[in-house]
This record gives C-alpha cells, sequence and structure tokens, in this order.
C-alpha cells in the first residue's frame, strides 16, 4: 500500500506561513482522499537557541490548528525523525498515530534565553509520557533521547532502516478505512478524560456505525 502522501518537515527552519500552508495542503489532499493509506511524514533538525524568531500570536494559532488537524486526518499517519528534531519538527511528530525514530534521534524542546516555548508539543509529551517524564524536557529543555523516547511512549520504535519501518506500519494499517481510523483516534483521545457514562454514548454510536456498515456488506454480497 503507497502512502498517500509524504511530507517532510525541517526544524531546524523558523515556522512561517509556508510550513503551515504545506501542513495544510497535505490535510486537505488526504480528506479529499479519504479512505485507505498511510500519510508519511518525515522530521528531522531543531532550531537553534540565538535564531532569530519571526513568528507572531497569529501565525503560531494557525499552526496550532494546522497541527490538530493533521492530527485528525482520516488516515493513519506515521512520523519519522532522525537525528536532532525540535521545532515545527517536534510539532508534527507528536501528532502522528505512529511514530518511528532512529538511533541518534534527540527530541527537544525549544529553548530560548529565558525558557523553553510553551507550544504545544508540551501538551503532547505530557499525554503521551506523563507529567513526571516530560517534566525535565518541557520546563528545561532537556533532550528526549531515542531510547527513553520509546520506554516513556513517546515513540513507537527505533529503526535503523526507516523503510523497514514503514513497510510494516503499512502492513499494520492495511485494509483499515481512514474515516473509521479517525473515529477510534477520537475515542482514544476522549477515554482519558471523559467518564464511562458520558463515553457510553460515542462508543454505542461508532458499534452502530460499524454494524450497520458490516450488515451492509452482507446485503451486497447476498
Amino acid at each position: 500500500m503507497e502512502p498517500l502522501h509524504t511530507l517532510e518537515i525541517d526544524g531546524s527552519a523558523p515556522l512561517s506561513p509556508d510550513t503551515v500552508k504545506a501542513v495544510t495542503t497535505l490535510c486537505e489532499s488526504t480528506e479529499d482522499r479519504a479512505g485507505r493509506g498511510l500519510v508519511v511524514v518525515h522530521v528531522g533538525g531543531a532550531p537553534a537557541e540565538d535564531a532569530p524568531d519571526g513568528r507572531d500570536v497569529t501565525l503560531v494559532t494557525k499552526w496550532e490548528r494546522a497541527l490538530r488537524r493533521l492530527e485528525r486526518l482520516p488516515a493513519p499517519t506515521v512520523a519519522v525523525a532522525r537525528g536532532a528534531c525540535g521545532g515545527t519538527a517536534l510539532d508534527a511528530f507528536l501528532t502522528a498515530d505512529l511514530r518511528v525514530v532512529t538511533p541518534d534521534t534527540r527530541l527537544l524542546v525549544e529553548r530560548g534565553a529565558t525558557a523553553t516555548w510553551p507550544g504545544l508539543a508540551a501538551y503532547r509529551l505530557v499525554q503521551l509520557a506523563g507529567v513526571a517524564r516530560a517534566r525535565k524536557a518541557v520546563l528545561f529543555g532537556r533532550p528526549i533521547e531515542a531510547a527513553e523516547a520509546l520506554a516513556f511512549g513517546i515513540a513507537d520504535e527505533i529503526a535503523d532502516d526507516p523503510a523497514t519501518a514503514l513497510a510494516d506500519a503499512a502492513e499494520l494499517t492495511a485494509g483499515l478505512v481512514g474515516q473509521e481510523v479517525a473515529i477510534r483516534r477520537q475515542l482514544l483521545f476522549d477515554a482519558a478524560t471523559t467518564g464511562f457514562e458520558d463515553a457510553l454514548g460515542a462508543h454505542l454510536a461508532a458499534c452502530d456505525r460499524a454494524l450497520r456498515q458490516g450488515a451492509a456488506k452482507e446485503a451486497a454480497a447476498s
């Protein structure tokens, strides 16, 4: 199964409207072809501490909305990180369903002269790893090495050969329908913050949808 689309994000480059547009274009193309397939995002690079920053809150808002859209795509997503991975690269990496790192990967929360960057990468790190494991990275910019990322649940696999990992991801997701994956993903997200009674309705609705689809397939085959 070939990926629907492949995107590369260089975290050493400052956030720009072009970066937002690249992610938005990927999302639009994928949503237009909702169904089967993988979206693959290759990330790497991290901003220097003394790099000039042309961001403003409007641009950051657009970026975070684009990332949320990427995180909710009607298709399975896999991110592959190489080497230093910070800034926009880390942001995109953390949105993926499956996250692969090479042995030399170091995840870096962006750090300025006075503190780390308070973007939603911090939120996603805590959601994945927990407060205790993410504390030093979020507060002080301490690098998360590949082995730690795997142990903390931030990465799903360390791969010397990312191509093999991508082939495995394609096999794992083969036959899955993107919109159905998106529904299961949302149920997964909600499970951490939703009580049983509130979750029950959403899960029953998803079960009813699956049963109806199964019945429709049986009727079409008969």
